[in-house]
């Protein structure tokens, strides 16, 4: 397929842009696996010396390398790209589209948020249009170990931090006084939920942080895979049942993919 890909475009490119393209088909090539210039010139549809002469400027101009016993490899240049293009476009700019489709299809409260030092801060809101609205708010902080995004934070940390963050997260004194009648999970019960979301790539809040308030999470991937930030639905318990969230699951997991792609990370 993408033989197929490099073939086509180079076909419908007018006749000055073809050096260029031909140039981004060697970076995609060696971007997808392609170690040699016989392999290379196989996926692109050149000849060898023309394969060579591509590469070689490539090399130059450092959006490749040649490691010796390895062969060609993705370039320092490109990484200094990836940097650059990462930092031109705010995540929050980025994740927009992603929040405004996510709040017409389910007419709940979206969030958008990172972590900091132990909390959960809170980029981006679209209010809901069922229920009550939420106290949360953009610049609003949250303990991590509390809130069903700040748990989608979490999938990729030991069980160690997971023990640490949710001891901090507890009200002084084991009670909460604003919220008399909730009975705090224990760290088994709270570990072992977060075993069953580290396996499904999500993250739930079942009234963990405040009454009546429930939410679906999922993490937000880059290029290297590392969780950056994370993306909830949340609504309160009349709007959003327990099999509601569990249909919300697949749809937050594809958004959540979609807005990690965005920014390098594959599936």
């Amino acid at each position: 397929m993408q033989e197929d890909a490099a073939k086509n475009a180079k076909d419908a490119a007018p006749t000055g842009t073809q050096t260029l393209l031909r140039g981004l088909a060697v970076v995609q090539a060696v971007a997808g696996g392609a170690r040699d210039l016989k392999e290379i010139a196989r996926l692109i549809g050149t000849t060898r010396s023309t394969t060579h002469r591509l590469a070689s400027c490539l090399v130059d101009e450092r959006y490749l390398r040649v490691v010796p016993q390895v062969g060609y490899l993705l370039g320092p240049k490109l990484i200094e790209l990836g940097f650059q293009a990462r930092e031109a476009l705010p995540l929050v700019t980025l994740a927009g589209p992603y929040l405004d489709e996510l709040s017409a299809l389910t007419g709940d409260t979206i969030h958008l948020a990172i972590r900091e030092d132990d909390d959960v801060l809170y980029l981006h809101k679209n209010p809901g249009r069922n229920g009550p609205e939420m106290r949360s708010r953009v610049g609003h902080r949250m303990p991590l170990a509390r809130t069903g995004i700040g748990k989608a934070l979490l999938l990729d940390d030991s069980p160690q931090e997971w023990q640490r963050l949710y001891r901090i997260s507890l009200p002084v004194g084991g009670k909460n006084l604003s919220w008399p009648a909730h009975q705090e999970q224990s760290w088994e019960q709270f570990q072992q939920r977060m075993l069953e979301y580290v396996a499904g790539g999500y993250a739930f809040d079942l009234e963990d942080n405040e009454p009546s308030i429930r939410c679906v999470a999922a993490p937000i991937r880059d290029a290297s895979r590392q969780i950056v930030a994370g993306i909830s639905i949340a609504s309160t318990v009349p709007y959003m049942s327990l099999e509601k969230m569990a249909e919300l699951v697949p749809l937050i997991k594809q958004v959540a993919a979609r807005l990690s792609a965005e920014l390098g990370a594959k599936a």
